[in-house]
């Protein structure tokens, strides 16, 4: 009896000790951390998490996402902690929210690297922006295929047009100013004299019959197809558009298997531009402390590669206009150029502001 106790000692001391090295052991080097929403959100977090996932597979890395409790700083860093403590290496943080939780977590946990999407740190008040060697920041340049999206919906014929945004941070807004210039560039290249655009920001991002109403309303007025930049706001105008028979252009990543209404979308190369920073982490080269914005000239930003759901808009359209965008040619105001109540001074495209 004496003996078989030793040995059920002996068994709960090594089962104790393999319980608690289990973490270590088989922890997750790469790790993301969900932005609102969810991982298979057609959007931001899939997008970065596509290019997470394919450096991983590819390389046999150990990979994890971690949704945080709750929209807040707070819930972020306890989300990034969890991922530490589960063995990261490098964590990317997808959406502009992120700014003030990675401005501690870089403090807290100065061996992680992070990678940054659409941000870059700062304290919660605005009053602090610090980025050090273990952040790499990243922005895109929406207002180049925001250009591209409202350049190629003109080129193919549409000319009552809708921009439904979500909350009117920078990148929404880069992306709603660059599809009135693409709309106004286009109508100059046909030779219009009138181009409508109705331009509204939902104030969330979410899919409620609140934004589904507004997108029914302006189909039931005669626009013919609106880019919707908000996130979830997509599905609410995805919905309207299949029952009045009308069109969408979608936002951040390819949107077109959502639903048949989606003539294209435009697109932030997320997963590339994920997949390129750890590339460059195991190569020793991280661009810690750096803040850059990718645009056209480096395949940051575009619209997918498909053009089968246009009448007339095809390949060769796109590639002389996007050449002008990479050459400079074309050059693009951005929410930082142009403030005005009017939103920019174009003399085809008339805005209404909703």
């Amino acid at each position: 009896m004496k003996k078989l106790l030793i040995l059920l000692t002996v068994f709960l001391m090594v089962f104790g000790l393999a319980a608690c090295s289990k973490p270590e052991d088989k922890g997750f080097e790469l790790a993301l951390i969900t932005d609102v929403g969810n991982i298979d959100d057609k959007s931001f977090n899939q997008g970065a998490w596509e290019g997470l996932v394919k450096y991983a597979e590819e390389n046999d890395i150990t990979h994890q996402y971690y949704k945080p409790t709750e929209q807040s700083t707070a819930a972020y860093v306890d989300a990034i902690e969890l991922a530490v403590t589960g063995g990261a290496k490098v964590i990317v943080t997808p959406g502009f929210l992120f700014g003030p939780a990675v401005f501690e977590a870089q403090d807290l946990f100065p061996d992680v690297m992070f990678v940054l999407l659409d941000a870059d740190p700062h304290s919660e008040d605005w009053t602090q922006f610090r980025a050090e060697d273990n952040v790499y920041s990243i922005y895109y340049a929406e207002e180049q295929s925001g250009f591209l999206a409202g350049y190629a919906a003109v080129k193919d014929g549409y000319t009552n047009l809708g921009f439904m945004g979500g909350m009117a941070v920078p990148a929404v807004v880069r992306f709603g100013y660059g599809f009135l210039q693409g709309a106004e560039y286009a109508a100059a290249e046909l030779g219009l004299a009138d181009v409508m655009v109705k331009y509204h920001y939902t104030g969330n991002f979410d899919d409620t019959p609140d934004n589904k109403a507004k997108a029914a309303s302006w189909y039931q007025s005669g626009v013919e197809v609106i880019f919707a930049a908000g996130g979830k706001v997509g599905n609410s105008v995805m919905s309207a558009a299949e029952e009045a028979d009308k069109k969408v252009i979608g936002v951040d990543v390819d949107q077109s298997p959502e639903s048949d209404t989606v003539i294209t979308s435009a697109m932030k190369e997320l997963g590339n531009s994920v997949f390129l920073a750890l590339e460059a982490y195991y190569a020793d080269e991280f661009p810690g402390g750096e803040i850059v914005t990718l645009g056209a000239d480096v395949d940051g930003v575009g619209l997918p590669q498909d053009f089968s759901r246009f009448t007339t808009f095809k390949q060769a359209d796109y590639d002389a206009v996007f050449d002008k965008l990479v050459d400079g040619t074309i050059m693009i105001k951005k929410d930082t150029d142009a403030a005005t109540a009017d939103l920019l001074p174009l003399t085809i495209v008339k805005v209404t502001i909703e």
